[in-house]
């Protein structure tokens, strides 16, 4: 270890000119994105609520009736015949996630020496200063409101609420309101979305200390204060927001900076302490601005730094949901891929640390998601497939759960291990805190109830057939998109019925054990690789960013290489033959959490090495979906931090693996506070010599512990510290 410490935040010596470069702070329901120049700092204002309505028909295509005939035919060889099984709308993305508006505070043009900026990722202060004055901006998990503060000797503001960013559509409703009040004034700007009778509006109460504040439409001047306070929030709503009320709202809370970060930070300062990692960088390194150490990508301080913003934005981005494609920020109206929740990989790669990484509130954003669209997905499982149960959607915006974004070349309707998918975060967590959420039992017995009415086809040994049958978004080499039996569903199906079995003691759960028994086993297949496809025949498609036939391994526990040797080398196998496709960020990182899984120490470091040198990064250390910084998207960020602690450590309920994926590019280093799903806390310090771990049991529980040496069995206690010495390996 050296002598300085990791840094919990990153800095910049200069402006930031574009909104991709801005430092984030956010609750999970707001979010501000700051940027600009000390003269005119804009400040993106987001809401995970704000969606622009696109005329889409979110109801699920009605196809119960056909699903026999579709059976019968790709039984029988057709391997084309899901191509028409659709209900003939084109393909409709959800409603695109938008920013609200930015708030501008110009300053008369003058030098600003000693600019700095920099964000702490301990408290979400996000700040800008040089000589004369500071800019301090947090987004309040206490109280749900924008936070910023402008302190100098006699300052000159012009500020307004502006609606112009990227994107914006033409056809706006915009109405601006400024009025002065006793401790300042109140901004209001309202955007009503183009043929719609929903709008947002945001609405900022300034409090200014000192000088004198004058209308100037649709913002305020302000001369010669000693500070300025802005609190802001933003609502979607239908018809008119009462803008007095809200302006009231504001006025009843704490009015000093202080309080209200104070606040703030007792509840965000508890969760991202909790986890810490240390790759005894170089401190002079440690020391750099996140852009210099951008241009280091083997740099072990770089890694620590993305470590901890990939948690402090992961935390940042949850709260009302987990992230979107884009976290929670976008300075952009057309944001890429609407933006959305993305579920059929993206969605569970962005919070795949939650569990470990002591991040429960991410967790609860995730199942605060699932809980509210469930309905939708019961009407998915009646409407395509006729059954009982829940099916969920490979896409939604928030709003809607319902599968209505399917084409021919992406029949995502028919993607059936949706829903073991999305609730196996809730199972881990469950797990790690020893408990078992009555929400999580109650929506694995409907996916186990899908499974009982869909699982009906048999081939010719009496096994049961997963038909129509979906890998996202792959398709074999020698049929089309919608198959027989793809891995994912395999596993996904497998898992559901065991873990609902297992939560629902009793009839139902022998029933469910006795239909998971009946489901084929993974194929491998001529190049003695786990086959994307179980169904004989079916070709693999290698070139691809999604590895959804590796399910088993991550984030499941059925293929493992302790307890299924035989299928892990065919996965390992699987994985040397993948290819990259289009270099998505999440392709890489996801290549990366199963290496570790299967002890590839070496892979995992070629896999994140792929992400580090490839420019993936902004210097907010927010990340792109495509090298060299394009399409801005949160994969890489957020994904990263579990990738790191996979190759330290891995758990189950009953096993405990210790760095078994290690590049050797870090030989020393301490990750501290990792939890496990047998209910303990972990600190791993190691170096070349070996390793010390010291696990804090909150469970009394026996389990198995994996190390380069092989097996034993350890007997902790509840409440009694187990301290491990282990050799150099």
């Amino acid at each position: 270890m050296t002598d300085s410490a990791p840094v919990h935040g990153t800095w910049e010596p200069h402006p930031a000119a574009r909104w991709e470069d801005g430092f984030l702070s956010g609750n999970g329901h707001h979010g501000a994105l700051v940027s600009g120049d000390p003269n005119d700092e804009r400040v993106v204002v987001t809401h995970h609520t704000l969606v622009r309505p696109n005329g889409r028909d979110s109801r699920p295509p009605q196809l119960a009736d056909g699903l026999p005939a579709l059976q019968d035919r790709l039984l029988a060889g057709d391997t084309t015949a899901a191509e028409s099984f659709t209900d003939g709308r084109p393909l409709q993305w959800v409603q695109p996630f938008h920013p609200a508006f930015r708030i501008r505070l110009r300053r008369p043009p003058d030098d600003c020496p000693g600019y700095r900026r920099d964000v702490d990722f301990t408290t979400g202060v996000v700040r800008a200063a040089c000589t004369g004055w500071t800019s301090r901006l947090f987004v309040s998990r206490a109280d749900d409101v924008l936070v910023q503060q402008v302190t100098g000797p006699g300052l000159t503001l012009d500020i307004d609420l502006d609606h112009r960013l990227p994107g914006a559509p033409a056809g706006l409703g915009v109405g601006h309101g400024a009025v002065l009040t006793p401790e300042g004034a109140l901004l209001s700007l309202r955007a009503r979305y183009p043929d719609s009778d929903l709008a947002c509006t945001g609405v900022t109460l300034l409090a200014v200390t000192g000088g004198t504040t004058t209308l100037t439409p649709p913002g305020v001047h302000i001369e010669g204060a000693r500070s300025v306070l802005l609190l802001t929030r933003v609502h979607r709503h239908t018809g008119e927001l009462d803008v007095v009320a809200q302006g009231r709202a504001l006025r009843d809370l704490p009015t000093g900076y202080d309080e209200l970060l104070d606040r703030h930070a007792a509840l965000h300062r508890t969760a991202y302490e909790r986890v810490t990692l240390d790759l005894a960088a170089d401190p002079a390194e440690r020391a750099l601005p996140g852009s210099e150490l951008l241009k280091r990508p083997r740099s072990a301080a770089l890694l620590e730094r993305l470590f901890a913003a990939g948690r402090y934005h992961l935390l940042s981005a949850s709260g009302l949901f987990p992230p979107r494609l884009t976290g929670l920020w976008t300075g952009d109206w057309n944001t890429a891929w609407s933006g959305a929740f993305t579920n059929d990989a993206n969605l569970n790669l962005q919070t795949s640390s939650a569990a470990a990484a002591a991040l429960p509130e991410v967790t609860e954003a995730h199942a605060n998601l699932i809980h509210r669209q469930l309905p939708d997905w019961r009407d998915n499982a009646r409407a395509v497939f006729g059954t009982r149960g829940a099916v969920a959607p490979a896409h939604t915006d928030g709003e809607s759960g319902h599968s209505y974004h399917f084409s021919r070349e992406y029949p995502l309707h028919l993607w059936t291990a949706g829903a073991d998918w999305l609730l196996k975060p809730l199972v881990d967590h469950d797990e790690t805190h020893g408990t078992r959420d009555p929400r999580t039992a109650a929506a694995l017995a409907e996916v186990a109830l899908f499974y009982e009415d869909f699982l009906t086809r048999t081939d010719e040994d009496g096994r049961l057939v997963v038909v129509p049958s979906y890998s996202p978004e792959n398709r074999p080499a020698n049929a089309s998109w919608g198959t027989l039996d793809a891995a994912m569903d395999l596993s996904a199906a497998r898992h559901a019925l065991l873990t609902a079995a297992a939560y629902h003691p009793g009839p139902d759960a022998d029933r469910w054990r006795a239909l998971a028994d009946r489901l084929p086993p993974h194929r491998i297949n001529a190049d003695g690789a786990l086959a994307e496809w179980a169904w004989p025949g079916l070709e693999d498609s290698y070139d691809h960013r999604h590895l959804s036939h590796l399910y088993g391994v991550w984030p499941l526990d059925e293929i493992t290489p302790y307890d299924t040797p035989e299928l892990a080398a065919a996965a390992h196998r699987a994985l040397e033959l993948r290819g990259a496709e289009n270099d998505s960020a999440h392709g890489h990182l996801h290549h990366a959490l199963i290496a570790a899984r299967l002890r590839d120490g070496d892979r995992v470091a070629r896999a994140l090495g792929q992400v580090l040198d490839g420019d993936f990064f902004h210097a907010s250390l927010m990340s792109a979906h495509y090298p060299n910084r394009n399409v801005y998207n949160a994969d890489a960020a957020h994904t990263l931090p579990a990738v790191l602690i996979e190759m330290l450590v891995q758990s189950t309920p009953d096993r405990l693996v210790l760095l078994p994926a290690l590049p050797a590019a870090y030989p020393s280093g301490a990750l501290r506070g990792v939890r496990t799903r047998f209910g303990a806390e972990l600190d791993v310090t190691w170096t070349r010599d070996g390793a010390t771990v010291v696990i804090r049991p909150g469970r009394t529980h026996r389990v198995e512990l994996r190390t380069s040496s092989g097996a034993e069995s350890l007997h902790l206690v509840a409440g009694e510290d187990h301290v491990l010495t282990l050799r150099a390996w």
